[in-house]
Formats: C-alpha cells, sequence, structure tokens
C-alpha cells in the first residue's frame, strides 16, 4: 500500500505531522477525522517524490516573479500558522502550478530535512532565489520574525513586480508599432514602388523630383539589401559585443538615465527601486552594509550600482548616506533632503518607503503620460513617412491628368 505524509492540526492547536499507510488518500482523511484532527494536508509520498527530478529536464518552465510572490504568501501564512518548515515545503512543492519551481522547493526542502537551514538552502538556487530574498529570509530566521519578514517580501516583490509591468508597458507600445512602420516602409519600397516604376516608365517623361528620389532609394534598396542586411547585422553584433563590456554598459546606462523622453522615466524607476529594496531590507534587520551591498547588486543599472558603492563606501568609513547620493546627481535633492532627514530622525526606513511610495505614484503617471504622448506620436510618423511614399508615387499621375486637362 502506498504510503502517506499528512500534517494536522489537534485540540490544542499543535502541529501533528507524520505518515500512514493506506489504500487511498480519502482512506487516509477518514482516519484522521476519527482521531478529531483538524487535517491540513494528505500527499502520497511516491507523487512528492515525483516533483524531484533534475531542474535541466527537456520540459523546463521559466519562474516568474507572480511564482516567487505566491511562494512567499503562501509560506508567511503556513509558517504563521505553526506549520514546520519541512512541512510547508513539501505541501508547497506538491502544490506549485509550476513543476520546475516545485522542483526547486522540494530540493530546498531535502537541505532543510537534513539540517540546513532555510536561507543556505535557498542559497543554492541563486537564479531563483536572489541576494535580495535569501539575506530577507536569513534576517528573518536570526530575528525569529520569519512569517513577517517573508511577508513584507511578499509585498515588495509585488510592488516591484508591478512597476516593472508598467514601464514594460509603456516601451512595448511604441516599439511594436514602429517595428510594424518599418516593415510596411520596406514592403512598399521592396514591393510596390518597382510596379509603379513601371507604369510611370511608359509615360516618356520626366518624372518630379521626390518621385525619381523614391525610386532610386528602392533601386538602391534591391540592388543591395542583402549587404544592408549583412551591415546592420555586423553594427547590431558588434554594439551588443560592446554594451556587454564594462565601459560599454556604463555609456549605455548613463545614456538611459539622460534621454530625452524615456531618461525621466527610467531615473524614477531606478529612485524608486534604490528607495523601496533599501527600505525593506534595513526594516527586515538586514546590516546596512550589506543592505547597500545587495542595493546594488539588485539596482539594474552601472552607473546607480557606481554611485551606491561609493554610499557604501562613505557608511563603512562612518559617514552618512545623504551625501555621496547628492554628489552622483541621479537623485534629486528632495531624496538627498529626505533620506538626511530620516538618518538625523532615526526613522531611515520609513523615509525612504515614503519616497518610494512618491516616485511609484510618479512614474505611473508618467507612463499614462507617455502613452498619450507617445501614440500622436507615432500616428504623425506614419502619416509623415507612408503618406509621404503615396504621395511621391501619385505625382505623375496628377502632373499628367494636368497635362492631359489642358
Amino acid at each position: 500500500m502506498p504510503n502517506f505524509k499528512y500534517v494536522c492540526k489537534d485540540r490544542d492547536g499543535k502541529t501533528v505531522s507524520s505518515s500512514l499507510e493506506a489504500r487511498d488518500r480519502a482512506s487516509v482523511v477518514d482516519m484522521l477525522r476519527k482521531k478529531d484532527l483538524i487535517i491540513i494536508s494528505v500527499i502520497e509520498e511516491t507523487a512528492a517524490k515525483k516533483f524531484s527530478v533534475p531542474l535541466f529536464g527537456p520540459k523546463k518552465k521559466k519562474i516568474s516573479m507572480d511564482d516567487l510572490v505566491m511562494f512567499a504568501r503562501q509560506m508567511a501564512t503556513m509558517v504563521d500558522a505553526g506549520i514546520t518548515l519541512v512541512a510547508a515545503l513539501d505541501i508547497l512543492g506538491e502544490q506549485m502550478d509550476n513543476k520546475t519551481f516545485g522542483a526547486v522547493i522540494l530540493s530546498v526542502r531535502n537541505d532543510v530535512e537534513t539540517g540546513s537551514s532555510l536561507s543556505a538552502a535557498m542559497a543554492k538556487h541563486k537564479n531563483v532565489f536572489s541576494a535580495l530574498f535569501v539575506n530577507m529570509v536569513k534576517a528573518g530566521e536570526s530575528s525569529g520574525m520569519l512569517d513577517d519578514i517573508l511577508d513584507r517580501l511578499a509585498e515588495y516583490l509585488e510592488k516591484s513586480n508591478s512597476l516593472h509591468k508598467k514601464v514594460q508597458s509603456a516601451l512595448i507600445y511604441p516599439a511594436v508599432v514602429s517595428g510594424m512602420a518599418l516593415a510596411i516602409t520596406l514592403l512598399m519600397l521592396l514591393k510596390v514602388i518597382p510596379i509603379f516604376k513601371d507604369i510611370f516608365s511608359g509615360f516618356g517623361a520626366k518624372l518630379p523630383a521626390p518621385t525619381q528620389f523614391l525610386i532610386n532609394v528602392s533601386d538602391a534598396l534591391q540592388k543591395q539589401f542583402i549587404l544592408i542586411v549583412i551591415v546592420v547585422a555586423a553594427i547590431v553584433f558588434l554594439v551588443s559585443r560592446y554594451i556587454k563590456t564594462e565601459k560599454g554598459k556604463y555609456q549605455l546606462d548613463g545614456l538611459s538615465l539622460n534621454a530625452p523622453i524615456f531618461g525621466i522615466l527610467i531615473r524614477k524607476v531606478a529612485i524608486s527601486k534604490f528607495t523601496r529594496t533599501l527600505s525593506t531590507l534595513i526594516k527586515s534587520g538586514v546590516p546596512i552594509l550589506s543592505a547597500l551591498e545587495i542595493v546594488g547588486k539588485t539596482a539594474g543599472n552601472v552607473v546607480v550600482e557606481k554611485a551606491i558603492d561609493d554610499v557604501r563606501t562613505n557608511v563603512r568609513e562612518g559617514e552618512n548616506i545623504a551625501e555621496p547620493l547628492a554628489k552622483s546627481k541621479i537623485f534629486p535633492p528632495m531624496v538627498t533632503r529626505m533620506v538626511s532627514v530620516g538618518e538625523q530622525s532615526g526613522e531611515l526606513e520609513k523615509m525612504l518607503s515614503k519616497i518610494a511610495d512618491f516616485y511609484d505614484e510618479q512614474v505611473d503617471a508618467s507612463v499614462k503620460g507617455l502613452t498619450s504622448l507617445i501614440e500622436p506620436l507615432i500616428i504623425a510618423f506614419l502619416g509623415i513617412v507612408i503618406g509621404g511614399i503615396v504621395i511621391c508615387m501619385f505625382l505623375p499621375i496628377f502632373k499628367l491628368t494636368t497635362v492631359v486637362g489642358m
């Protein structure tokens, strides 16, 4: 008969976990109910084992931020309810929809079961649990407030994910429309204009300058299309290689922060991410130097990371946080002054949280403003490019009509 692992609560509210042999899950449930136990979970051990598969199988699925949020929330609830870490991880690993993540959780469960701490077990899976995640769990274990910190971590991840999706939606729309505009323009230059060229050749008259220019561009594009594609691909390849270097990455991130339209949005996102991450880590009891190191690594921008490294150096030497932030010229005076007030009043994490909330609202407003600004700009661009091509092609016809009318 199969073996079933169960987790229950007795009349006194104590957690009871063990295993039973039975024909099926229903039989286990009946036996436990007869003992007046409140059932939390019943898992067949063979079913639990089948999820403990290598993570490099053919059906490996990406672990999303939503998966991590759900895991942190449910883990916090179970720890608060008094369920042991091993039992909680067992339940979550078995019920997780993302089987790749389920396998990771069960691997963590196995390490915890053999005596490892939860944070140390998670640290083995760096591609799933970030340094921020691991250090916050470690702080929760040290302080005995693991459930509160997991709840706080889930809230942080939710807000960060929401911010990421807002920025992504603002960037995807213009990219898709611009791509479509480029595709339509190439189609007209390569396929449509040559047809008009054949028609115009029978007129026996000199073509208007705009029309002739467009036909020349079309001819050049047709003759050199493969060469142009190779050159463009080579440029893209070289640029992508360059921006992967330390110098190239720094220059690209610096340009992105100072870009005409999207630079303001990227800067606001960087400030929001920095302040919220640092606030969450400090509030969770992570030492300030460790917190600044984690914030720097998770900044996502080399220029911002360098500014945070300067802050960390100052703090290690006994100085404050606000002064090097002001020197970086990335953070506005309002932010540096509020950070300074927070340091002086001893409520830095609260001040950082308020700054993050303010910039989250600013990002939301900026995204809406950019969407409303970009839409008419793209329509105008399409009108000028596509409309210009159409007018150039019909100019000879208008000229011929005028001559015939005379």
